[in-house]
């Protein structure tokens, strides 16, 4: 496995969310669609901790929207560890674990622009509120994402 700071920062990242690098099983993994159920959403990521600078591997849903890959804290947007973390270091591995089974070095960009964060926010609760809804409540709406954390995903290339 490759650790969450080493090849994460390497140049040669794609900046316009492709993944046409990666192996096809990977991509065709990542690139999930509103038809995706549950479990091929699921993945874990080991981020590097902030304060302590030890590996940190949590669970997380993973969305695709515009083009792009992304984490989300979710409707509430509260606080979280491994957005804190991604912020400090944002190098970090990706771990695919349904289905396909992959570690790979990724890097989070945080999404600020107003404008993009509502597009790709409205992007992910619409594939909330297909009838598989991945989500836990419904309807999921927008307004309740808003203040979400939101970092967009980048593979680097090999």
């Amino acid at each position: 496995m490759t650790s969450p700071g080493t090849a994460a920062g390497a140049a040669g990242a794609p900046r316009d969310g492709s993944l046409a690098h990666l192996p096809d099983h990977i991509r065709r993994a990542i690139e999930i669609t509103p038809a995706a159920g549950t479990s091929e959403r699921i993945i874990d990521i080991t981020t590097v901790g902030r304060r302590t600078g030890r590996p940190r591997r949590i669970e997380i849903f993973f969305y695709r929207a515009a083009g792009h890959t992304y984490l989300c804290s979710g409707a509430g947007g509260g606080a979280t560890d491994w957005c804190a973390n991604l912020l400090a270091n944002p190098g970090f591995t990706f771990h695919l674990k349904n289905g396909v089974r992959a570690d790979l070095p990724a890097r989070a960009t945080p999404v600020t622009d107003p404008a993009e964060r509502r597009a790709v926010l409205a992007e992910i609760v619409a594939d909330l509120n297909q009838p598989h809804d991945p989500g836990t409540i419904r309807p999921t709406r927008l307004e309740d994402w808003a203040g979400s954390r939101l970092m967009r995903i980048d593979f680097p290339g090999s």
